[in-house]
């Protein structure tokens, strides 16, 4: 896609945003059902993922693991971002590749240390990239792209959870 067709494509987005505010606002959601073992299987929109235990928490190594699912949706979203914060600056990447890696301590979510937090304690994101861009452009590329990543704004800035619970069958 070339940067006039993407703007072109997000003209009319824009304008209707700009104008309607509350038409900008959308829910997306997920939804899963456990399964055999201790596993949970994930309706994706594109496939059905099973998810299950790390093998560093009991897991047998054959589900996917939700830590590295929280990853891969950063990279995914970090590498869509990316590509189109080129395509509208006309940077041009011949290639780009990005690798995410988290430090999780394990006794926390297992109970076995009070004080070991339940999650990433840290998470870097690589970008590795094939272009002739200038350092201020790559510098513009790479802050738009944290700017505007759904998934890296999210994590960087916490949003409000719930929890809710409904019961069947009593």
């Amino acid at each position: 896609m070339k940067a006039a067709e993407l703007r072109a494509a997000q003209a009319p987005l824009k304008d209707k945003y700009r104008q309607a505010p509350d038409a900008a606002l959308i829910t997306l959601s997920a939804r899963g059902r456990i399964g055999e073992g201790i596993s949970c299987s994930v309706e994706t929109g594109k496939a059905l993922v099973v998810a299950g235990l790390h093998p560093a928490t009991g897991g047998n190594g054959l589900s996917a693991c939700s830590g590295d699912m929280l990853l891969e949706a950063l990279v995914a979203c970090a590498g869509v971002t990316l590509n189109a914060v080129a395509t509208a600056l006309g940077i041009e990447l011949r290639d780009a590749s990005l690798h995410a890696e988290g430090d999780l301590d394990v006794r926390g979510t297992m109970g076995v240390a009070k004080d070991a937090p339940v999650g990433f304690k840290n998470i870097r994101l690589k970008f590795t990239l094939d272009t002739d861009a200038s350092d201020d452009e790559l510098a513009t590329l790479l802050r738009l792209t944290e700017r505007y990543c759904v998934v890296y704004q999210t994590l960087v800035n916490r949003p409000t959870m719930s929890v809710a619970r409904e019961t069947l069958g009593h």
